[in-house]
Formats: structure tokens, C-alpha cells, sequence
């Protein structure tokens, strides 16, 4: 367990680094975390939270709260995209916990309520790290600097922790795009179509996935995944348009055409990977969610994937005390890598729920649940 004395530096206040940041102060640890965002907003983007990630919820006490504000459909559908039909209908009831689609801003202000006030520091964009083999010297765009005894990088595909252990290497862009738009539900009453709770509609070479953010209702959220030649990508997005859209789906099911005429904004994101790592630590430093093993969006994991690293790497924490971190990374690693990498795999083959299959897998694991492995030990 914690010394009291040694602080614990996450860099990154993600849907991963927040709650490795609840989960380490739940157990006792001595955590602070530092963002490059200049602060806290609602960011425009729809998510999912299914039952594997909401036993992790139950640990810190949101759980419940999170269901309050969230759409919880019963099913996952499938459908062809350009006739309807459907091609499968997953329950997602029956994993142990709820399924919810929420908004990522409303998620991550939970989150931030879940951690005590002054956890996370804002604008606070790393520029050096430096192990010295006794802390980590941190340093900051705004001059100011820190210390702590260890240090978790959960900053995301373009890490600078990742960068610091492995050297700078761009991603992989995928050859996908995501365009992603959220449309007030009241846009959609003027057609007489049904809009499901959570939908993915599957084209030859490109899909849209769809569903509600709030228990209210009254915002419906899409994004896409559609092949895109690569441009000189400046910045996380670009804005794309409805008449994009149009093109990109012409032809599909009515339902389709409906969102893209109700769409007033719509954003494009490339998508990128990378290959599996060689390591996910080293010395004082360690790595969690994209920052070591980033994916397609296409299981809607990629956020769940870093929250339960975060809630294995606090077990291992725990069990050995934050002053034999070197063994709490070998048992983390040991513990996450095989799952990780089926779920990346699964995801970036874009496949998972196309056709009737038993979704149990991903929904039914509980971190908890697992036993911690050694894979040094034969």
C-alpha cells in the first residue's frame, strides 16, 4: 500500500487516467493528475459504457449515477444499410450490470465528481519527463514542474509518455475516417421513421453506428467509420458537411437519409493504430488504454479497454505497494496484455455484433473477477 509520502502522477484526465485517478484514491494513494486542456467542457461526442466497465464504476460508487443520466437500450441491432434488414439483435441485459450510452462530457463530469477537488490539474501540456531511478522529474508547457514516484500515461495514441519510453514514431492512419454529428431528437419527430436505441448499420465497405446519450432522450449521436485517402492531417478533426455525408450514404436506408438531413454539424475524424507494443513500462513509468494499445472505434471498447487497465493496474498496486512498482507493472502487463489484444484485434476487424453472436466476452468480464498473473513464474 501507499507510503503516504510518494505521489502518484497521471498524465492525462481521459475517461482511463480519471478513473485510475478515483480508483488509486479509493484505495489510499497519493494521486494528482495533469491535462493539457486548458479546462474542463462538454465535449461533443456519444460513448458506451457496458456492463464490464460499470462493475468497475460500482468500485468508486458510480455506478448508479451514471445509469441515472444515460439511454440503457436493452439491444444492440444490426441492420444492412442499405436495405434495413436486420442482421442481428444482441441482448445487453444479463452481463451482471447496465449497458449504457451516454454523452462523454456528462460521463467525465461524473468522474471528475468522484475524485477530490484539485486532483486535476488543467493546462498543464507535458514537456519533459525524466526517470532518474530515485522519482520522475516532470515539466510543463507553463514552466512548472513536478515530481512523483511514479508515473501513468494515459495521454492517449499520441502519448508523451509512450514517447519518452520508445522514442517518437507516428501512428498508423488506418485509412478510415469517423464522421461523428449529434442531432437533437426534436429534429426527428418530423419523420415517420423509428429511430432505435442503439443501432449499427452496415454497408459494404463502411457502417454508421447510432444511439441516444441521455435517459431524456433528446439527443441522438452517430458516428461512422468510412475509407478516406490520407490528407495532412493538422489538428484531431476537420468539418465535414452534410453534403459529405450524402455522398458517403447515398443510396442507404431512409433512416440514414432522415439523420444526415437532421444533421445541422458534423466533424471527421481519421482514424489511427498502432502496432502492439514491445512493452507497456519501464522503470518508474507505465503506460495504459491508447497510449499502449490504441484501436478502431468499431467495438466501442477502445475507452473501456483503458478503464479496466486502470482498474488492474490498481489491484497490482495494492497487492505489492506503489514501492515495488516494478513487480505491480510486470503482474499489470501480464494481467491485460492477452485481453487487450483479442479486443484490438475483434475491433479492428470490425465485425463484432454483424451477425447473432454471444457478446458475453467482452460484457461479461469482471476485473475483479481475474486473477492477477505472472507470466515470469512457469
Amino acid at each position: 500500500m501507499s507510503t503516504g509520502n510518494e505521489r502518484i502522477a497521471i498524465i492525462g484526465a481521459g475517461l482511463g487516467g480519471a478513473a485510475a485517478g478515483a480508483l488509486l484514491q479509493h484505495a489510499g494513494f497519493n494521486v494528482q493528475i495533469f491535462e493539457q486542456a486548458p479546462s474542463f467542457s462538454r465535449l461533443g461526442a456519444g460513448i458506451h459504457m457496458g456492463p464490464n466497465v460499470l462493475k468497475i464504476f460500482q468500485r468508486i460508487g458510480m455506478d448508479k449515477k451514471l445509469v441515472d443520466i444515460s439511454s440503457t437500450p436493452a439491444y444492440w441491432f444490426s441492420r444492412d444499410g442499405l436495405t434495413g434488414d436486420y442482421l442481428s439483435r444482441i441482448p445487453l441485459e444479463g452481463y451482471g450490470a447496465t449497458y449504457c450510452t451516454v454523452h462523454r462530457g456528462d460521463l467525465s463530469a461524473l468522474q471528475m465528481d468522484t475524485m477530490t477537488p484539485g486532483t486535476v490539474q488543467f493546462n498543464k501540456r507535458l514537456t519533459l519527463l525524466e526517470d532518474n531511478g530515485s522519482d520522475v522529474y516532470l515539466e510543463f508547457q507553463d514552466g512548472t514542474s513536478a515530481r512523483a514516484s511514479i508515473v501513468i500515461g494515459a495521454d492517449g495514441i499520441n502519448s508523451r509518455v509512450r514517447e519518452t519510453l520508445l522514442g517518437a514514431e507516428k501512428p498508423n492512419y488506418s485509412g478510415w475516417v469517423g464522421h461523428r454529428a449529434m442531432i437533437s431528437a426534436e429534429k426527428l419527430k418530423k419523420f415517420d421513421l423509428t429511430f432505435e436505441d442503439c443501432v449499427k448499420w452496415w454497408g459494404p465497405d463502411r457502417h454508421m453506428m447510432v444511439y441516444y446519450t441521455t435517459s431524456r432522450r433528446d439527443e441522438y449521436y452517430y458516428v461512422t467509420g468510412v475509407p478516406h485517402p490520407a490528407w495532412e492531417f493538422d489538428g484531431a478533426f476537420v468539418q465535414s458537411s452534410r453534403e459529405e455525408m450524402s455522398e458517403a450514404f447515398a443510396e442507404y436506408h431512409p433512416v440514414i437519409q432522415a439523420l444526415i438531413e437532421a444533421t445541422d454539424d458534423v466533424t471527421k475524424w481519421p482514424l489511427f493504430n498502432r502496432n502492439p507494443l514491445p512493452l507497456w513500462s519501464q522503470g518508474r513509468m507505465v503506460l495504459l488504454g491508447d497510449a499502449c494499445h490504441p484501436m478502431k472505434p468499431h467495438m466501442a471498447q477502445g475507452a473501456a479497454m483503458a478503464i479496466e487497465d486502470a482498474a488492474m493496474l490498481v489491484r497490482c498496486l495494492e497487492e505489492t505497494g506503489s514501492q515495488d512498482y516494478a513487480t505491480a507493472f510486470r503482474l499489470y502487463e501480464a494481467s491485460r496484455r492477452d485481453r487487450a489484444t483479442q479486443v484490438q484485434t475483434v475491433s479492428n476487424a470490425n465485425t463484432f455484433l454483424q451477425t447473432q453472436e454471444d457478446p458475453s466476452w467482452v460484457y461479461g468480464y469482471d476485473v475483479y473477477a481475474e486473477p492477477i498473473l505472472d507470466k515470469s513464474v512457469a
